[in-house]
């Protein structure tokens, strides 16, 4: 098979020309439109040596950024010596096709930058069958891409060439492979979902929040765990789960995620389902911010977007605003707190606030928390299992085929024993029946 280009690492000492293009409905920031791509070359180890920034009303079909400024672009990737240009956009296949023929050099979209740092930042097992999957997912529509010298044949029924039909054959397998790693992948949540269920009844909290906002220093300072820290884009791709041991007696699992940035490829949300599965379980979510970014509205609109997306968006959550000792003016706490009264400030790097932190997780898991009295067959042994594994059950009573469970759950919990066959009574009301 034609090994693909998507899946290769880019060349460390590319020098490089970014491109943005500001459409009217784009998501960009107003004061450096290149930032946030900027940022992910450098974590991509690129050399910078030139941009080109253009405002549209709408894409050309044919180049993306239309005859004019492609001829401008030439001349700056000439003038620069650059061996690639990185749009901060996403191209089509036939536009990269079509601006690789003009340029001369190779030409990646923001996509496949970020495929690229999740494939070097990849370190377990899992983490690099879902890296090859977006991967995967990616190439497959831009397949022609690496066959060019197909242009040397005409196509048509019963005359084709060989390199039409290898491209063929390359489809077909990559395909298969498409197939193979999501049912590898399946397997993965899978075996996650019963790891977390199997955790009984010890609350759990998972950290998410915009790539870079300090979630794993955070981890740190809160569990004493060793987590990398670096200051770059998805420095960390794997979830860790670390016991938080609060100061005033008790514990909770506390997990770290994958950190999220604006317009997140689909197909690397949906290949990372299995690891963001401690993020769906949780009891409760802690959102970090970055409140030193400029950017801080807009990054929080983001990660909503993929929690969105992950079918989270109702989760209960708490918004953690964190960097205070790098914020380079006071107002922009003052505007972020006044657009979300309930948060929290803290800074996971001196440790001011973890006080705070701690007493509102405290408070927003036992509102989550009830007391109830379950009532069931004792040959349900589905919501028998589900209890023991969810609820701290502090009493059984046994009356002929019945039992009777006085137990502290997590509200979550009430749906799946209503629809199992139990009664819930909660403060002498009753709920399912």
């Amino acid at each position: 098979m034609t090994e693909l280009k998507s899946t290769e690492r880019l060349d460390k000492r590319e020098k490089t020309i970014l491109v943005g293009v500001l459409l009217d409905d784009g998501d960009y920031n107003r004061d450096d439109p290149l930032d946030e791509i900027r940022g992910l070359a450098k974590t991509a180890g690129l050399i910078v040596a030139g941009s080109m920034l253009q405002k549209r009303h709408s894409v050309d079909i044919t180049t993306y950024i239309g005859s004019g400024k492609v001829e401008a672009l030439k001349e700056l990737v000439e003038a620069h010596e650059a061996d690639l240009v990185v749009f901060d956009n996403d191209l089509g296949p036939a536009q990269t096709r079509n601006l690789e023929k003009i340029l001369g050099v190779k030409v990646i979209d923001r996509t496949e930058v970020i495929l690229d740092i999740f494939a070097t930042s990849a370190r377990t097992h899992e983490a690099h069958l879902q890296v090859e999957l977006a991967q995967l997912q990616y190439a497959l529509p831009r397949l022609k891409r690496m066959w060019t010298h197909l242009s040397r044949y005409k196509g048509g029924i019963g005359v084709r060439g060989p390199g039409e039909k290898q491209l063929e054959e390359d489809r077909r397998l990559v395909g298969g492979r498409i197939q193979d790693l999501k049912a590898k992948l399946s397997k993965v949540q899978e075996r996650k979902e019963r790891e977390v269920a199997a955790r009984g009844d010890v609350p759990t909290v998972s950290l998410v929040g915009y790539t870079n906002a300090g979630k794993s220093t955070l981890m740190n300072a809160l569990t004493g765990a060793d987590v990398l820290v670096e200051d770059k884009l998805f420095a960390t791709l794997d979830t860790r789960t670390r016991r938080w041991q609060f100061r005033g007696g008790g514990h909770v699992l506390l997990s770290d995620t994958v950190g999220f940035i604006r317009n997140l490829p689909h197909d690397l949300v949906a290949s990372f389902k299995a690891t963001l599965e401690e993020a769906r379980q949780a009891d409760l979510l802690l959102h970090v911010v970055d409140a030193s970014s400029p950017e801080a509205e807009k990054q929080i609109t983001a990660v909503k977007a993929v929690l969105a997306e992950l079918g989270l968006v109702e989760h209960p959550t708490l918004l953690v605003l964190n960097k205070a000792d790098k914020v380079p003016d006071r107002s922009f706490l003052d505007v972020l707190k006044a657009h979300h009264d309930e948060s929290i400030v803290i800074s996971a790097a001196d440790g001011d606030g973890l006080d705070r932190l701690e007493q509102a997780v405290r408070e927003a898991l036992h509102e989550r928390a009830l007391d109830a009295e379950i009532e069931t067959s004792v040959g349900n042994g589905r919501v028998l299992a589900y209890l023991a594994q969810h609820a701290q059950i502090r009493n059984r009573v046994y009356d002929a085929d019945r039992v009777l469970l006085d137990c502290r759950l997590p509200r979550r919990c009430l749906d799946f024993l209503g629809e199992n066959g139990a009664s819930v009574k909660m403060a002498g009301q009753k709920l399912y029946a």
